[in-house]
Parts: C-alpha cells; sequence; structure tokens
C-alpha cells in the first residue's frame, strides 16, 4: 500500500490535497477489493476474478456474443473462449447460436449462474456493511457524498458544485 506522507508522497507540494486524497482512496480502494474478493471466494463455487467479471458483463448485457465480452473484458478472442469453456463446464454459462445467424454464437447465463452471482453480491454487501457499520454515522454520510460526487465526475457528469479545484 502507499503510505501518505512516506516517499512516495515527497514529490506533492504540500498544498496538493488531490494528490493526497488520491493516494489515500488508492490505499482504501486496495483494501476494499481484498474485501470484495474474499466475499466472492466463500462462494460454493469459487470463481477466479476474470470468470467473476464475465459472469457479471453477461449479466449487465445479456445480449453479448464472444467478440464483445472479450472487447468488454479487455481480453482477446481465444482467452475469452477457454474462459467461457470453462464457465459452460461449470454450467454458469450457455452457447446456443443465435436464429438470425446460426455462425454467431448467442452466450447465456443459467439459472445457477444467476443464483452464484445473488450469492457473491449478498456476501459482499453483508461485508461491507459490517464494515460501514464500525464507522461513525458522519463519516458514513460523507462518504456516500464523496462516492456520489466521484460517480458523477467518472460517469462524465459536470463537478458538484463546492468542489474546491484544490
Amino acid at each position: 500500500m502507499t503510505r501518505l506522507g512516506g516517499a512516495e508522497d515527497e514529490g506533492a507540494g504540500a498544498g496538493d490535497g488531490v494528490v493526497a486524497a488520491a493516494l489515500g482512496m488508492g490505499d482504501a480502494v486496495e483494501l476494499l477489493v481484498a474485501l470484495w474478493s474474499s466475499a466472492a471466494q466463500d462462494v460454493d463455487l469459487r470463481l477466479s476474478p476474470h470468470q467473476l467479471r464475465a459472469l457479471r458483463a453477461l449479466e449487465a448485457a445479456p445480449d453479448l456474443n464472444l467478440t464483445a465480452l472479450a472487447e468488454r473484458l479487455g481480453m482477446g478472442l481465444p482467452t475469452a473462449s477457454r474462459l467461457c469453456d470453462r464457465l459452460e463446464a461449470a454450467g454458469l454459462l450457455e452457447r446456443s447460436p443465435r436464429s438470425r445467424d446460426r455462425r454467431e454464437v448467442r452466450l447465456e447465463l443459467t439459472a445457477h449462474a444467476r443464483r452464484v452471482l445473488a450469492d457473491v453480491a449478498r456476501r459482499r454487501a453483508r461485508a461491507l456493511a459490517a464494515a460501514l457499520r464500525r464507522m461513525a454515522p458522519d463519516d458514513r454520510a460523507a462518504l456516500r457524498q464523496g462516492l456520489r460526487a466521484l460517480r458523477a465526475v467518472l460517469d462524465g457528469g459536470a463537478p458538484v458544485r463546492g468542489a474546491e479545484a484544490e
């Protein structure tokens, strides 16, 4: 993890709160990813991060074909195909020819995959809720507001009013 105030922070000016905030958020994100991964590994069927990302992508955009899934996951077609082979073998994915173009293969989550994704989501929410319960109510409210503002900016929206230009 990056330590604020350590050697990594020496290049930042004393008034550079944006860099300090980014470093602190990076630390928090690393811990959140560890919590997220741990909750996903507690399900009966262990999924790799790539497998879970593929299932989530197919859940979010159910009409993806293999090419679109590979693009969404940022991997080559052969890698995506092997990933789908493993998901199909685990009973999480079904492949079928599309009715309008029999050469194109439709990827569809199975009912079992939907149950696994729901279980992962429940476990992740419980793990995160347990951490949030240990925060002071004012800190939780500030976190919610900050995350809302960050999401708006990352989604391409306008900066939140009152945001400081640090």
